[in-house]
């Protein structure tokens, strides 16, 4: 199966579409490679694609005042991976984008969405539902983050995102938990003895 095959299938599981509207969506997206460890959005740049991951698997990060790194998010294939706040307001981003594998994305550029969501108005709908799911996770993390232990945070990691934990390196899990390498370390020989 392509991978504008891929896309639309994750479209249609929100909003069905007809046959024109398929096309319309997969003229209008366009692919990009990516190797391993390249940047697809450094931080400072604009934000002016929003990104589907149809193979692959990326990485979104900020780096602290001391260099270190803070994973946000990671994005497999079917996921949408960005900074947000950089392609809604066109402010510089925060975060880098990076592939942690080589990875092809298909993106479409700001101006090119917003002209897609007047001639396939299902487009609009599909955005409008992965915003608020979007959103709803992002506090659903915070709060945990705030209230779960890192155990607590790692045990439930493992069961919601054990594919990505086979595809990342530990110390990237870490940072994803907000633990050093070590403390994570300590984590799993607890869990497994």
């Amino acid at each position: 199966m392509s991978y504008n095959h891929t896309l639309i299938r994750h479209i249609e599981r929100i909003a069905p579409l007809s046959e024109a509207e398929r096309i319309s969506i997969l003229t209008a997206f366009h692919p990009r490679e990516l190797e391993k460890k390249e940047i697809l959005l450094f931080r400072g740049d604009i934000s002016r694609h929003m990104r589907f991951i149809a193979k692959g698997c990326l990485r979104a990060y900020y780096l602290d005042d001391s260099g270190q790194e803070h994973i946000l998010q990671f994005g497999i294939e079917g996921w949408w991976v960005n900074d947000l706040y950089s392609y809604l307001t066109q402010t510089p981003a925060e975060y880098f984008v990076q592939a942690v594998e080589p990875t092809t994305v298909l993106q479409i550029r700001r101006d090119e969405l917003e002209r897609l969501f007047e001639k396939v108005p299902p487009m609009e709908r599909f955005f409008r539902i992965k915003m608020q799911r979007a959103y709803v996770a992002l506090q659903e993390r915070t709060v945990k983050g705030m209230s779960q232990t890192a155990e607590q945070r790692y045990i439930e990691f493992r069961e919601q995102y054990r594919e990505i934990e086979q595809r990342v390196p530990q110390y990237m899990v870490a940072s994803y938990l907000g633990v050093t390498p070590e403390h994570l370390s300590a984590i799993r020989k607890k869990i497994t003895s």
